[in-house]
């Protein structure tokens, strides 16, 4: 990569890292700030819903305009408007419901904005033989601001519970003065060293809409519909079911960011070398559907803490994998590719927590044996779906 390039990567993996800081943010005062506004599990299903339901919408949309278009000003525009609905996040906590939801609103159609967009240059700057590389840096920073967002989030919560949220607004407006001061050329970033149609790994224009293509995104919507439950029911059944307190809430979610960040960073590009995307995704599945088992049997706090660690790093790989797995799919239409992987995944995002919130109000192990259900159906899936992709 030109020195460029690696400039303009840097600052797309410090927007990504941002923005998913501030989406985790909430998680550790969840319970918090249910318990002050006197609102219920689903009630805050229904917050988490709010933020998917406008990315869903949004995505697809933005996906094509970057492909159009060019993608540098919606990921700028993505990150002032983050800043913008921190900002009314904290200033809605303690005070009408609905402030807490237009907030979150305005949060999805700034990730909308961004995460693509991100995604789809990144992948423009790339060949196919180091993109895992690039991919694996920005879920990196995808999963890692999830998980350290929370860990950041607690801490700071324990001085005041909207205290997270004025900080992740004003880290927003300066990434975003950063980003349009110190990004390049959006013309001098693409890859000059087109390949050739020869490339195995590329789609013909005309079979852009493959079994191969149609297949992934079933995966992608019914993984992340299990995942979203999971994830955004993971504070509530720590605190509410497991008696974990915001320390050891924050503690764990640091840990397990740290193991995540290893992972992707360091061996996610050798692990798809070694035995390619469709093998992690399945062990991801796998795994993570013994794990959650192993918790709903658990009887100690460390065998909560364990197991939910193998769950977090497998999705955290499984991330990186699907998308690395989608980029192949057309060269010419990443935005796009880009923008269906994140629609897709709200809309798991979307029905997810308010299931998760619902069930937990019924049943503290409801939640639990749900996400298990739905990895084992993406275990299987994954033994009946086939991908003739060959790595450089």
């Amino acid at each position: 990569m030109t020195s460029l390039q690696k400039r303009a990567l840097t600052l797309l993996v410090g927007s990504q890292l941002l923005i998913m800081l501030g989406i985790g943010l909430i998680i550790p005062v969840e319970p918090y700030i249910k318990d002050d506004m006197g609102l219920t599990a689903t009630d805050m299903g229904i917050m988490a819903a709010l933020f998917a339901a406008v990315q869903f919408l949004a995505s697809p949309i933005i996906g094509r305009l970057s492909d159009k278009f060019t993608r540098v000003p919606l990921i700028a525009t993505g990150l002032l408007l983050f800043s913008i609905s921190e900002g009314l996040f904290a200033l809605g906590i303690g005070h009408e419901f609905w402030h807490l939801n237009v907030a979150r609103a305005l949060g999805g159609l700034a990730a909308a904005l961004s995460i693509p967009s991100i995604t789809a240059l990144a992948s423009d700057m790339t060949t196919s033989s180091n993109r895992a590389k690039v991919i694996g840096w920005l879920s990196a920073a995808f999963s890692g601001g999830i998980i350290l967002g929370p860990g950041v989030g607690g801490v700071l919560a324990n001085i005041d519970h909207k205290l997270p949220f004025f900080g992740s607004a004003i880290l927003g407006a300066i990434s975003f003065l950063i980003f349009i001061i110190f990004m390049p050329n959006e013309n001098k970033l693409r890859n000059k060293q087109i390949e050739t149609s020869s490339d195995h790994t590329k789609t013909p224009k005309n079979n852009f809409w493959s079994l191969a293509l149609v297949m992934l995104l079933i995966m992608i919507l019914v993984s992340s519909f299990g995942l979203a439950a999971f994830e955004n029911m993971f504070s509530l059944y720590f605190h509410d079911v497991r008696g974990f307190n915001l320390n050891e809430i924050a503690v764990f979610l640091i840990v397990n960011g740290i193991l995540s960040l290893i992972f992707q960073v360091v061996f996610f590009d050798k692990l798809v070398r070694f035995m390619g995307e469709l093998m992690i995704i399945r062990l991801s599945f796998l795994f993570g559907f013994i794990s959650i088992i192993w918790i709903l049997f658990s009887q100690q706090k460390w065998e909560v803490f364990v197991a939910t660690l193998i769950v977090f790093v497998g999705f955290d790989i499984l991330r990186p994998a699907i998308t690395t797995l989608l980029s192949h799919i057309s060269d010419s239409q990443q935005g796009f590719v880009n923008g269906l992987n994140m629609s897709l995944t709200s809309v798991g995002n979307i029905f997810g927590p308010i299931l998760g919130g619902i069930l937990l109000d019924l049943n503290s192990n409801l939640p639990y044996t749900f996400v298990a259900i739905v990895l084992a159906l993406a275990t299987f899936l994954t033994f009946t779906i086939k991908f003739n992709t060959i790595h450089s």
